[in-house]
């Protein structure tokens, strides 16, 4: 289970961060992040209604979408999340009492992290992908440094993410990225401007397909 949900994440290298957008424009925004080939999003427990989100996604998807919860801050949290349908759980830091539901319930954890120390206790937790946060202001060569004596743990990129550095994010180690407002904002969403982000994905999605296959 949690093997198939980390080859997903790992199969177009992407997550798209949904985050302030008001539930009644959820599905179409999924449907265009979709269409341009995005099969992994992440919708934030600070969003209003991300339990319904996350259910609608996943009972208009079903296994074709993975939906993760994001910013999500301690158990009880992840398991409502997890209840509602989630495949993984994202945190901002790292908490054992998150990773320990999600073990509970065989979902995937995704703990923020920054500094090695910080890495290695997520994996002796039990997280098998952590989430280095803030990325963008690091660069990719941080992920490289990180990943040349910890090679065993799997790293996403999140934070500053952009169309004209999420390759070389994945071309320094990191086995996915997690892209914000570069995909999906408000201002777009709300405009209907939906085939934007299908284009804008698409663009994703072929810049690190370009890196993975250079590997």
């Amino acid at each position: 289970m949690l093997r198939d949900i980390l080859n997903c994440i790992a199969q177009t290298g992407i997550v798209s961060i949904i985050r302030g957008i008001d539930e009644a424009y959820i599905d179409n925004t999924v449907k265009a992040l979709y269409n341009g080939g995005i099969r992994n999003v992440e919708i934030t427990f600070d969003t209003p209604g991300a339990v319904r989100m996350i259910e609608n996604v996943k009972n208009l998807f079903g296994e074709k979408m993975l939906v993760g919860a994001g910013t999500v801050l301690d158990a009880e949290t992840a398991r409502t999340a997890i209840l509602s349908g989630a495949d993984f759980i994202l945190s901002p830091s790292l908490s054992a009492g998150v990773i320990e539901m999600c073990s509970r319930y065989g979902k995937l954890a995704v703990p923020g992290v920054l500094t090695p120390t910080e890495i290695i206790t997520a994996w002796e937790l039990g997280a098998q992908l952590v989430k280095i946060f803030p990325a963008g202001a690091l660069g990719p060569t941080y992920i490289k440094d990180i990943k040349a004596p910890l090679k065993q743990i799997e790293i996403m990129a999140v934070g500053g993410i952009n169309i004209s550095n999420a390759a070389e994010f994945i071309r320094s180690g990191a086995m996915s990225v997690g892209v914000g407002s570069e995909l999906v904002n408000r201002r777009i969403v709300y405009e209907g401007n939906y085939d934007l982000i299908t284009k804008n994905s698409i663009q994703f999605v072929e810049s690190i397909k370009v890196k993975q296959n250079s590997i």
